[in-house]
């Protein structure tokens, strides 16, 4: 039942998998007051530098004038140079007079990214009423919400950076002519994959309006219109309330990612959510599942990016998360074979690649 680790990191059913070094973070713990107050300012600061397209600028030059990105962007000029300043102090950018430049650690935020648009744009109130949330004054889904939009847009560029090639590599072994994206977003991800597979065709679903009006442009802008269609729907209407999605019966391959947790809230049809997807895409032979796992507890005093976030505003959103092992079992249960357990880029997350039987 056990199989060797191969030398890129898979990992089939059986003893224990492999996790990268990343995963195990640089952030020593206890933090001191000192860190845990810059840190909080900071990640508002990064937040703000993307939203107003610094990371997008670097991406494509070396250097940034001031007087003339105000210009190009209508920018307070002085509220811009107090958000170049902090990043500075943080060791983010060298600023000289008018002249900006990214330090090294500018590298690794631009491939995380999309923590910060996930937690201080998607989850911002969520975090910030967890004491009214602690007294019951407050309830997530009715007087706190998180911004839906901000946590598809997170989502998709923490898969553009950290997860699309492990995904590719998994797509690439697989025959399907149409395909099925669960909690697709803002449909980045679907359009991708059709868009690699000639005369392939894609359905993204997603609950959220305004992650499904974005995805309308995405699809727009890879020129897909004819070949993935967004879809505003509840997985869960699809699996347990009777709502059909035409062309459900024609997916070959059906996937999630960072979603699967959402639909295992309600404990009386938690076991039932493996057999009702196998029921609702019956012809799927391949179903790619991944979601971020509970961090293992008793390791190194350090944390990673991410691990804590999702886990508190889970927490306070009243939505369980798992271990890996608790998903295997799921899947086994479900009547699911699991082919291989993949590290998937964001730490103590990982991509379950599983064939109906």
């Amino acid at each position: 039942m056990t199989a060797p680790l191969s030398r890129d990191g898979l990992q089939e059913l059986g003893e224990s998998v492999f996790r990268p070094a990343e995963w195990q973070g640089a952030a020593n713990t206890p933090l001191d007051a000192d860190t845990a107050f810059n840190g909080f300012i900071s990640t508002h600061v990064v937040f703000a530098l993307e939203q107003l397209g610094l990371f997008a600028w670097f991406d494509a030059a070396d250097r940034l004038d001031v007087p003339d990105y105000c210009w190009r962007r209508q920018l307070d000029e002085r509220v811009f140079r107090q958000l170049l300043s902090a990043a500075e102090a943080f060791g983010y950018l060298d600023v000289r007079d008018d002249r900006v430049t990214p330090t090294p650690a500018w590298g690794d935020l631009r491939r995380k990214i999309g923590f910060f648009t996930w937690g201080v744009g998607g989850y911002h109130d969520v975090f910030a009423n967890a004491a009214t949330i602690a007294r019951g004054e407050r309830a997530f889904g009715k007087d706190v919400l998180r911004d839906e939009g901000m946590v598809a847009l997170g989502s998709a560029q923490a898969d553009m950076a950290l997860m699309r090639n492990l995904l590719d590599e998994q797509i690439a072994a697989l025959d399907f002519s149409v395909i099925a994206d669960l909690g697709s977003g803002i449909s980045e991800r679907v359009c991708r994959l059709v868009k690699s597979r000639p005369g392939a065709r894609g359905l993204g679903l997603d609950i959220s309006a305004s992650a499904t009006a974005l995805a309308a442009g995405t699809v727009e802008r890879h020129e897909l219109a004819d070949r993935v269609q967004p879809i505003c729907a509840d997985v869960l209407d699809i699996l347990f309330r009777g709502r059909r999605i035409e062309g459900a019966d024609q997916v070959d391959v059906a996937m999630s990612f960072m979603f699967l947790h959402d639909l295992l809230v309600d404990p009386a049809t938690r076991t039932d959510v493996i057999p009702a997807l196998r029921k609702a895409f019956p012809h799927a032979h391949t179903f790619l599942l991944a979601d971020t796992t509970v961090r293992p507890r008793g390791e190194k005093d350090t944390l990673p990016v991410f691990s804590s976030g999702f886990e508190l505003a889970h927490a306070l959103m009243g939505v369980p998360v798992y271990t890996r092992e608790e998903y295997e079992d799921l899947f086994h249960e479900g009547g699911l074979h699991l082919r291989r357990t993949v590290p998937f880029g964001a730490p103590h997350t990982y991509l379950f690649v599983l064939e109906a039987q």
